[in-house]
């Protein structure tokens, strides 16, 4: 019998774990920290054996195959060790893969992909296919594999999750942009980030399609150093393409494998450049898998948005407060502040991964008038910005950020929780962190 390891215990984790037993393999599920009750609740259902606070090395170390979480970096001497014995250790998307004859969607980029999954996965279930939403985002791909019979898959995948495939191959591929992102676990070498992305393509063939950002130089010359195999569809704001999607006189002119579409950039529901591109990316996507053309408008127009992502959330005394808790890096962050047209004051700060801030000089010399720090260190943020802001506050706790800014707005002003950073100093995540600054502001 194959004996399946899983390393992480989390939603990954677990959907594999179901997914193994389902295929009968023996698994064994060891997480380093403590597992959530719910999810014990599931290994225990299935019958699955499980550790927690700790790894048992005899009990990993002679598996057949090891699923190891997004979140563990190649560099801990476990992974070492079970790469030095030969056994292969994979990703969640890569072993679910090859248990489904799905048509499957992949979407990856430094910024834009949950925005651009939901998006696709919306206008699929308008159009009335048959769709599941997995990967990065909402449940497990693996446990869907399991549960569900699916005939598309849309699916949000990581730089992480990209790293452990061998096999897997999207019938389309979407790279939305790339930007320096998670290079603390790239050695801080942005050209190792740029391939681990362009592995969503390395499996497709000349049936398959890579869907992508033509204004992204970074992402031109990996298709010339990666020798994209599959059939390239670009999309762009800034240039008319013969073929893919671009703008014309504030319309998106769309042509791809003889389906031509116009639309409107007015009736988007969102609002920015960068969701004229997250709504080409999808529309191009769903025309390849047959969406009609008049549930697809109706479809990208109903479309609202991703919470934690430029989220309205209240207006105090003509001030203006934006959940963007999911900016996790500098890209994202430059397209908050250059989105919001009024004076910002701005929460930022957390996990440094390795950042830039220099892209933002411009935008915060323009746009904002207050700086409120968020982290446990925030030397970075102070050396970059200190001499270009009048008014710099240093807070320890989601509360005090929000004070502090109910203080110094304005009429008229917007407060922008932008973090540009990771949340894990002092939030268990993304999520728990725009839903504390939601409920600071409630507080008021």
């Amino acid at each position: 019998m194959q004996r399946l390891v899983v390393l992480g215990a989390g939603e990954s984790g677990v959907g594999t774990a179901i997914l193994g037993k389902q295929k009968k393999y023996q698994v064994f599920v060891s997480d380093n920290g403590q597992i959530e009750d719910k999810y014990k609740n599931v290994l225990e259902h299935f019958e699955i054996e499980w550790e927690e606070g700790g790894h048992t090395e005899e009990k990993i170390l002679n598996a057949t195959l090891v699923m190891k979480s997004p979140g563990i970096p190649d560099k801990v001497p476990l992974i070492q060790k079970l790469l030095k014995s030969k056994i292969p250790v994979i990703s969640e998307i890569e072993f679910a893969a090859q248990y489904t004859d799905a048509t499957l969607i992949g979407i990856t980029g430094s910024n834009g992909k949950t925005t651009t999954t939901m998006l696709t996965q919306h206008v699929l279930q308008g159009g009335g296919l048959n769709s599941g939403m997995a990967g990065n985002i909402g449940d497990s791909f693996a446990k869907m594999v399991a549960e569900e019979d699916y005939d598309n898959y849309v699916l949000e995948i990581s730089s992480f999750q990209l790293d452990g495939i061998v096999d897997f191959r999207p019938q389309i591929a979407i790279i939305t942009n790339i930007t320096p992102d998670h290079l603390d676990r790239y050695e801080y070498q942005f050209e190792n980030y740029v391939a681990s992305k362009f592995r969503i393509a390395m499996n497709q063939g000349v049936d398959d399609y890579l869907i992508y950002d033509a204004d992204d130089p970074v992402i031109i010359q990996g298709i010339q150093q990666h020798s994209v195999q599959s059939k390239l569809v670009p999309f762009s704001v800034q240039t008319e393409l013969k073929e893919g999607a671009w703008l014309e006189n504030n319309e998106i002119i769309i042509n791809v494998e003889h389906k031509n579409l116009k639309m409107s950039t007015d009736y988007l529901a969102l609002d920015g450049q960068h969701n004229v591109k997250n709504a080409m990316a999808a529309t191009l996507a769903s025309l390849l898998v047959n969406v009609r053309k008049e549930t697809l408008r109706q479809s990208i127009e109903s479309f609202q948005g991703v919470p934690h992502r430029l989220e309205k959330v209240l207006k105090i005394n003509h001030v203006e407060y934006i959940n963007d808790s999911k900016a996790t890096n500098v890209n994202a962050t430059y397209y908050a502040l250059e989105g919001i047209k009024k004076p910002i004051v701005w929460i930022v700060g957390g996990v440094d991964k390795g950042n830039d801030y220099s892209a933002l000089m411009p935008l915060v010399r323009e746009k904002v008038k207050a700086i409120i720090c968020l982290g446990m260190d925030n030397t970075k943020l102070k050396e970059t910005f200190g001499n270009a802001i009048d008014l710099m506050v240093e807070t320890f706790s989601m509360e005090e950020a929000v004070k502090v800014a109910y203080k110094v707005s304005e009429r008229g002003d917007s407060v922008l929780l932008s973090p540009a950073c990771a949340s894990f100093d002092l939030f268990e995540n993304y999520e728990d962190r725009g839903n504390q600054f939601k409920e600071s502001i409630r507080k008021l």
